[in-house]
C-alpha cells in the first residue's frame, strides 16, 4: 500500500489489508461486519474485528480482534469481495453484548436498515437456545425497534424504559385540527402530548436551525410539550433527563388533553 493510500482512521481500508492474510473460513464480524453492511457503529480507533475458524493462527496486530466463534456455513456471506457474517449472524453477535443498551443499538440499527427482521432474529436465537449469550440476545431483541432514527435515539429511548417510565412511541406523526401534517417526533407520549427530541449536530445548521423553530411553534399551538436533548444529556446525564421527562408526565397527567391522531 503505497503511503497516499494510507488512511488511518479508515475502517474499510483496514478490512481489506486484513483480507489479504484471512484464512479459509474466517470472515469479519461484529462491528466490523456491521460496517461493511452499511451500519458504522464504529469510533475512530475500533479494531477490525475477524472470525477465525479453529486452529487458525492469529497475527497480533493493536488494530485487529481476533476470536473463534463458531461459525456455521450459512452464517457467513461475500460483500464487495470480502468474507463476512451475514445480517442476521452480526446481530445476533453484537445483540449478546454484555451492554444490553449497546445489544440494542446494534440490533436497532440493523433491522433499521432492514438488513434483518424481527422474525428471523427470533428464529435464529430459538435454534441456539443453549448458546452462551442468548438470553442477553434475547432481552436486547425485547427491547429493539427498527423504527429507532439513531443510535443515539435508541439509547434516548432505553434511558427513559430503564428509568421506568412507558415505551414511548417512535416516529410519532403530528397533525393540526384540520389534519394537516406539521411534523414527526423522535419519541412521543401521545396520552400527554409529549414530544421529545434528540438533537444531533445538524440541527445546528442555519436552515435546519429555522426549520425546527417553525415546528417547535407549531407543535406548541397545538398544545404540544416538546423535550429536546442532546449526546451530552442522554450520555453523561441521564439521571438529570430522566428527571425532566418524569417531571413533565407528572404534570401532563393532571392537565393535557390525549392527541388524537
Amino acid at each position: 500500500m503505497s503511503a497516499d493510500g494510507y488512511r488511518p482512521e479508515d475502517h474499510r481500508m483496514w478490512c481489506e489489508a486484513v483480507a489479504l492474510t484471512l484464512p479459509p473460513g474466517g470472515a469479519f464480524c461484529g462491528l466490523s461486519a456491521a460496517y461493511l453492511w452499511g451500519v458504522d457503529l464504529l469510533d475512530r480507533r475500533t479494531p477490525v474485528s475477524v472470525a477465525l475458524p479453529d486452529g487458525a493462527r492469529r497475527r497480533r496486530h493493536p488494530r485487529i480482534r481476533y476470536g473463534y466463534p463458531r461459525l456455521a456455513p450459512g452464517d457467513r456471506d461475500r460483500l464487495a469481495g470480502l468474507p463476512v457474517t451475514t445480517p442476521v449472524r452480526t446481530a445476533y453477535d453484537l445483540g449478546r453484548q454484555a451492554s444490553t443498551t449497546e445489544g440494542v443499538v446494534a440490533v436497532d440499527a440493523l433491522l433499521g436498515r432492514r438488513l434483518v427482521r424481527v422474525d428471523q432474529l427470533r428464529e435464529y436465537a430459538a435454534a441456539r437456545r443453549r448458546r452462551p449469550g442468548v438470553d442477553r440476545f434475547r432481552r436486547a431483541l425485547a427491547l429493539a425497534d427498527p423504527l429507532s432514527g439513531s443510535p443515539m435515539e435508541t439509547r434516548l429511548r432505553l434511558t427513559l424504559v430503564k428509568g421506568g417510565l412507558p415505551t414511548p412511541v417512535l416516529q410519532f406523526e403530528i397533525h393540526d385540527g384540520r389534519g394537516g401534517f406539521i411534523g414527526r417526533v423522535d419519541l412521543a407520549y401521545p396520552q400527554w402530548r409529549i414530544a421529545i427530541e434528540y438533537e444531533g449536530n445538524h440541527h445546528r445548521e442555519r436552515s435546519q436551525f429555522r426549520r425546527d423553530i417553525a415546528r417547535l411553534n407549531a407543535l406548541r399551538a397545538q398544545g404540544w410539550l416538546v423535550l429536546r436533548f442532546t449526546a451530552d444529556d442522554v450520555l453523561r446525564q441521564p439521571a438529570r433527563l430522566l428527571a425532566l421527562v418524569c417531571q413533565a408526565v407528572q404534570e401532563r397527567r393532571r392537565t393535557a388533553p390525549p392527541a388524537t391522531n
